[in-house]
């Protein structure tokens, strides 16, 4: 079994394609469609569908494994560059929305100075769709809403969020006294994260203490999706703090609410492997970001201590 082989089985998962894969990989489709025949041959299983060039049950369990072989094979070379004192290589980032609107320009901004040949590529996505990403190899690193929900990853916090009730500035509920007390959530149609996600977890929790019962006129995966309905006037909705753009706050206000929890986000990683040097660099840039009390957008906070 060589690395050939794996690598031209994940081009096929990632490209849908054997010509697809062969374009991606700089090679022709003969030699992926080669190097898979042999790898089927070494594991006496079938890994792919020629009909449809779909993955069998047993190629998906290989093309798991493969990503996780080939993104330590990419980390060992990119170790290796680093103790030659030159960080180089490509970090496969993914970051929920909302918080990577605000981040990602501050992280590249410090990336292309402090390490200007580290390549960082982002995936948008909610917690929910990124968590098995970096789960099967597709993804270095993570910023998640904690916590994590999958047992092979791991997370450190990287700052806490206030979360708040968002509504049109002539909205009734702007003028009641601050913070606003949760029982008035109880008079409310609001647009809510779907239940048994990170956000509507902590938001539930809150609200069972206080013995109030929401009303939700929408539940959606993926705080930005609930940003964009409030701003269209579906309704009021709870959301973080960086949720709300600075150039639609002269029509929305955020009010704080009483005795509510923060939004708690971290860095992602798995559990087995150890992160490469760019990887390393890419997560000490983010907490040098985040911990910048100068530049850090309104709402947010350094992470509880812990213990």
């Amino acid at each position: 079994m060589e690395l050939r082989h794996l690598q031209a089985l994940v081009g096929v998962a990632e490209h849908g394609s054997f010509s697809a894969a062969a374009d991606a990989l700089g090679t022709v489709q003969s030699n992926v469609s080669a190097h898979i025949a042999r790898l089927e041959r070494e594991l006496g299983a079938p890994l792919v569908d020629r009909s449809g060039g779909r993955l069998t049950e047993e190629g998906e369990v290989v093309v798991a494994r493969a990503r996780r072989m080939l993104a330590e094979m990419s980390a060992l070379v990119a170790d290796v560059a680093a103790m030659r004192r030159e960080v180089v290589g490509t970090v496969r980032a993914g970051m929920i929305g909302t918080t990577g609107r605000w981040l990602v320009p501050r992280l590249f901004a410090l990336l292309r100075v402090r390490h200007p040949k580290v390549r960082i590529t982002v995936a948008d996505g909610t917690s929910a769709t990124l968590e098995p990403r970096l789960a099967n190899g597709q993804l270095d690193l993570a910023v998640v809403s904690l916590p994590v929900s999958i047992d092979d990853l791991t997370a450190v916090p990287l700052f806490e969020e206030d979360l708040m009730l968002v509504v049109p500035v002539d909205h009734p509920f702007t003028q009641l006294p601050r913070p606003l007390a949760l029982a008035r959530l109880s008079e409310l149609d609001l647009l809510l994260p779907l239940p048994g996600t990170a956000l509507r977890d902590e938001i539930d929790r809150a609200l069972r203490r206080a013995d109030v019962t929401l009303r939700p006129a929408l539940e959606l995966d993926g705080i930005r999706m609930i940003a964009s309905l409030a701003f269209d006037g579906f309704g009021p909705a709870i959301l973080p703090a960086t949720a709300v753009p600075q150039h639609m706050r002269e029509r929305f206000e955020l009010v704080p609410l009483q005795t509510f929890p923060r939004r708690r986000v971290g860095v992602a990683l798995r559990r087995r492997g150890v992160p490469s040097a760019p990887t390393r660099a890419v997560i000490e840039l983010l907490h040098e970001v985040t911990n910048d009390s100068h530049d850090r957008p309104m709402g947010l906070h350094p992470p509880a201590a812990s213990g």
